[in-house]
């Protein structure tokens, strides 16, 4: 299934760790915007591991789900493709 996640994180040490940790699920497109492509179970270790970064007081995570139909509507002006690697990430 095709993801993005977006994040609004004041800290930096924060920050840099969530960047980190989502880099090993999926591909930056934008300074705090990942597409990724992950099976249930990648899924669910992205949750559990940014779960352990977020301060929930603080922070803002959002990953929103993108259906086939919808993923053939993405539209980019400018520079970028949308990912396509469809291998799963090892992490």
């Amino acid at each position: 299934m095709f993801y993005l996640v977006s994040y609004d994180i004041p800290d930096t040490k924060r920050r840099t760790k969530l960047a980190k940790v989502l880099e090993d699920f999926g591909d930056r497109v934008q300074f705090s915007v990942f597409e990724c492509i992950l099976d249930d179970k990648l899924l669910d270790k992205l949750v559990k591991r940014i779960d352990k970064i977020v301060k929930v007081a603080d922070d803002s995570v959002r990953i929103y789900t993108v259906c086939a139909n919808c993923e053939r509507c993405i539209r980019i002006i400018g520079q970028g493709v949308v990912s396509k690697i469809e291998e799963i990430y090892i992490v």
